[in-house]
Parts: structure tokens; C-alpha cells; sequence
């Protein structure tokens, strides 16, 4: 009888093995667009916002075409996602001041918000070099009524906006915001974003000008 109980638990226990996903590649995970990657979300919860990605960071490079940039400042990551697949997770430095959404030139903060990659630089300070349309319309309204920018600043830059183009970099508003190589220990730019030169290698071949980068707080 003991014999027989002990064969039943062993099935059982092989049975529940052979059920998992060994050294599969891809996952499941819950993504709300508005939160963070990985974040579990609540059963029957109708958010048109959340989605259920897949996660594959075996994803070719040549394979990712139309991604979507992720940046998450507490979290200190970088996330590209693709047609709802999570493609890479890379480690990223801010800004020396890195807390709060950047308001002017030198207040050492990344900027918050949806951008987008308004010119690739192949040989740039930091090795290779991706720059985003900051400042931007919100950035610029904000700004032009607390009067920190001219008329005639928020007009170019409003212009810019609305043509997915470059905006002023030399106004209060400070500019020049990349996502660039030169390492993710720690907090050091004056307002990019940082990564280590061989995810920043592996990212510049998957983006290009005009790829979606949300950064988020």
C-alpha cells in the first residue's frame, strides 16, 4: 500500500514538471501603458489602457521595426516594445537631479512626457546618440505662461511640434536631450538619459527618427 502511494506521488509530481515552460523565451506579463511594465493588473479591470504583453528579449534586432520606447525614471529602465511584445529591458542613469519633470536650462532633470526621436547621431560626444523633440508643447505653454519663454520662442517651438521637427535648443527651457551611450551607474547627465555603450549600440539600430519615447516619472 506505502509502495503504491509513493508511485501515485511521483506521477503526480512528474506530471506537474513536464506542465511548465522550461527555458522558454517568451512570457506573459500585464502592461498598463499608463503604470509600469510587470505591473499586475486587477482581474476584470476594463482600462482600454491595459494590455497583456508577451516578453521575448530573444527578439532578433533586425526583427524590431516599428518599437515603442519606454523610459521609467524610478525604476531606472528602458523599455522597447514591440506589436505588444516586450523586446529588451535595458539599466539607465538620469539626470543628476532626477526627480520632477525638467522646467530650465541646468536644473539637472530628465523631462517627462510623450517625444519622439528627432535626429540620430552617429558620432556624437557620447559615442551614438538619439535626440528628442524636447522641449515640446507642454513644456512650452507651461513656460510661456509663467513667462520664462518669449512670444516668439513658444511660437517656434509650437512649430516645431506640430511638424515633428526639431525644436529650439537655446532657449530657458534648456535642450538637447538624448538618449546616449556612456554607462547606467548612476545619475549623471545633465538631463539625458544614459545607457551602457552596448545597449546603446543594440538601440540605435532599432530606432529611428520619428520611433515613440515616452518617459514617465
Amino acid at each position: 500500500m506505502i509502495f503504491r502511494l509513493l508511485c501515485c506521488v511521483l506521477i503526480f509530481a512528474l506530471s506537474n514538471c513536464s506542465m511548465q515552460k522550461s527555458g522558454s523565451k517568451a512570457e506573459s506579463t500585464q502592461f498598463d501603458r499608463n503604470a509600469k511594465p510587470q505591473e499586475k493588473v486587477a482581474e476584470g479591470d476594463a482600462a482600454q489602457d491595459k494590455v497583456t504583453l508577451k516578453v521575448d528579449y530573444l527578439t532578433p534586432v533586425r526583427a524590431i521595426q516599428n518599437p515603442e520606447v519606454f523610459v521609467y525614471k524610478e525604476k531606472r529602465r528602458l523599455y522597447i516594445i514591440q506589436s505588444d511584445v516586450l523586446v529588451r529591458d535595458y539599466p539607465i542613469g538620469l539626470g543628476f537631479h532626477p526627480v520632477g519633470d525638467k522646467e530650465k536650462e541646468g536644473d539637472g532633470k530628465t523631462p517627462e512626457g510623450k517625444f519622439f526621436v528627432c535626429v540620430k547621431k552617429p558620432n556624437s560626444r557620447f559615442q551614438k546618440s538619439l535626440g528628442l523633440n524636447y522641449p515640446d508643447k507642454k513644456h512650452a505653454e507651461r513656460a510661456f505662461f509663467a513667462g520664462v519663454i518669449t512670444p516668439m520662442e513658444f511660437r517656434d517651438i509650437l512649430l516645431a511640434f506640430e511638424n515633428k521637427a526639431t525644436p529650439p535648443w537655446n532657449t530657458a527651457l534648456g535642450g538637447q536631450i538624448f538618449i546616449h551611450a556612456g554607462g547606467a551607474h548612476k545619475d549623471w547627465t545633465e538631463g539625458c538619459v544614459a545607457l551602457y555603450n552596448s545597449d546603446m549600440d543594440e538601440l540605435f539600430q532599432i530606432t529611428s527618427v520619428g520611433t515613440p519615447v515616452s518617459i514617465r516619472p
